[in-house]
């Protein structure tokens, strides 16, 4: 069975990254979310990722805070697609997860989106992305939200639009 698993640093993380989970879910894709942090569970963190590796996660998503090291420790432990989402949870409003999530040194890739919800949300769609190189049906999904989106932007114009004005 293919999913995406979703990994946070904290349980605090969950609020922003249930927007991840929503976005999966209304796409129908399957993941698997829990808490484990690079810092505080390590051996817990690598073991997760043995095992979620041979249930069938096919890409990683790591919400974290502050220093952000979770997503380089998944980075490290295998070789399917890590997503990193940056985490506003200290007083620098997430710079400081953002340049530690995506400061990875070479060979060891995070592709990390924004911080915070919009990067939750990112997070889901491009995990999607990927899993449609390989499922028609996924793929014919996500092209049917881009048009979605490209008409809501024109119903939107429609409504307040004005062309030539006094």
């Amino acid at each position: 069975m293919k999913f995406v698993s979703i990994v946070m640093g904290s349980k605090s993380d969950y609020d922003v990254m249930k927007s991840c989970s929503d976005t999966l879910e209304a796409f129908g894709v399957r993941y698997e979310l829990i808490v484990s942090s690079a810092h505080r569970s390590p051996s817990r963190t690598v073991e997760y990722i043995k095992n979620a590796e041979s249930k069938g996660a096919q890409v990683f998503i790591a919400a974290a805070g502050m220093a952000a090291h979770l997503a380089g420790v998944l980075a490290s432990k295998t070789i399917k697609p890590i997503i990193g989402v940056p985490m506003s949870a200290s007083a620098l409003g997430g710079i400081d997860a953002l340049l530690s999530t995506v400061q990875m040194p070479a060979g060891m890739p995070v592709a990390t989106v924004a911080i915070g919800k919009a990067g939750a949300i990112n997070s889901a769609f491009l995990a999607m992305q990927i899993l449609a190189l390989s499922d028609e049906e996924l793929a014919i999904k996500l092209q049917e939200d881009k048009i979605a989106k490209e008409k809501k932007v024109e119903m939107d114009s429609l409504e307040i639009e004005t062309l030539i004005s006094l």
